[in-house]
């Protein structure tokens, strides 16, 4: 398929920018040995109008984090009318915002882990009492686990929500479960094998998912065929009630009984060597080479 000239998204201004720089980096190389006329392309350094300018035809968006998988990027290669990789408007940004993913999932009769908004003026000793401790909290808006801490002691609620609020004016307190972290890639309406992930530290924080080399992740989960086919439906009917499109990630857990809640989504996953959509895509027979033309072919806008 004639591509045309691709410009591969990286980098940007979120908080997020040095692991987009490393996804945009593998995806770049990864369509010029394929063959494609791709180039790098960081909004922080140039306009998007550049795009017409200088002739692109498709948008790889490897941009993580705010204005890279929010909707505002989306929205404005709508305006260009150029093909991008990935979800639309809608569900990039109900997929990046935490509390109202939740809430459309909770709409549409899917399970969540219980949880409460928090501002300064949050009662932290009900909310720590009504969720348990140990709990997560977490910034709204952000990835990479960036802002999250793991309350395990009475008394750290406000500490951690003072943390999260520096880096979005939402922040949620949410139960902790004890089944099990898993994480399932979603490509052309298809789900990918299920991961699951058992990090060596306190919890899959942005050490474990980056820098560290001694996180496991699993596939086959150990879930068993019946089970895992279980959690692929329900990651499929969670991205799809989003809009998702193309392709994304769905997390998920299991609580101590063995149920399956919806965690989050996203929308523009990483692609760096230690990155679960890859990863679950070489075990099902996917090389990176070939995930990335998949991706490119499925770009589209609107």
């Amino acid at each position: 398929m004639d591509f045309g000239k691709v410009a591969v998204m990286m980098g940007g201004k979120s908080a997020e920018r040095e692991v987009s720089l490393k996804s945009g980096a593998a995806v770049l190389a990864a369509l010029c040995s394929s063959g494609v006329d791709a180039h790098s392309f960081d909004p922080q350094d140039k306009p998007l109008e550049a795009l017409h300018g200088e002739g692109y035809q498709r948008v790889f968006i490897a941009l993580h984090g705010r204005g890279g998988e929010d909707g505002t990027l989306q929205g404005a290669l709508d305006l260009l009318a150029i093909p991008y990789t990935g979800s639309g408007v809608l569900a990039s940004a109900l997929a990046m915002d935490k509390w109202r993913s939740k809430l459309v999932w909770q709409a549409a009769g899917l399970p969540v882990p219980d949880y409460v908004v928090l501002d300064a003026a949050s009662d932290f000793a009900a909310v720590e009492a009504r969720l348990g401790l140990p709990l997560f909290v977490k910034p709204s808006n952000e990835g990479s686990s960036i802002g999250i801490s793991k309350v395990k002691r009475p008394g750290e609620l406000r500490a951690a929500y003072e943390l999260a609020a520096r880096f979005d004016s939402c922040v949620i307190a949410e139960q902790y479960l004890a089944g099990g972290e898993f994480t399932v890639g979603i490509l052309a309406g298809q789900a990918l094998p299920v991961i699951r992930i058992v990090p060596a530290t306190e919890f899959y924080d942005y050490e474990a998912k980056y820098l560290r080399d001694d996180t496991e992740y699993r596939i086959p989960s150990g879930l068993g065929d019946e089970r895992e086919g279980e959690m692929r439906d329900l990651a499929l009917r969670a991205f799809a009630v989003l809009g998702g499109r193309g392709w994304g990630r769905m997390d998920l857990m299991l609580d101590a009984a063995g149920r399956m809640f919806c965690l989050e989504a996203n929308t523009s996953p990483g692609m760096t060597d230690h990155s679960l959509v890859p990863m679950a895509a070489r075990a099902a027979g996917i090389p990176f080479a070939q995930l990335v033309l998949k991706l490119l072919e499925e770009a589209s806008c609107g």
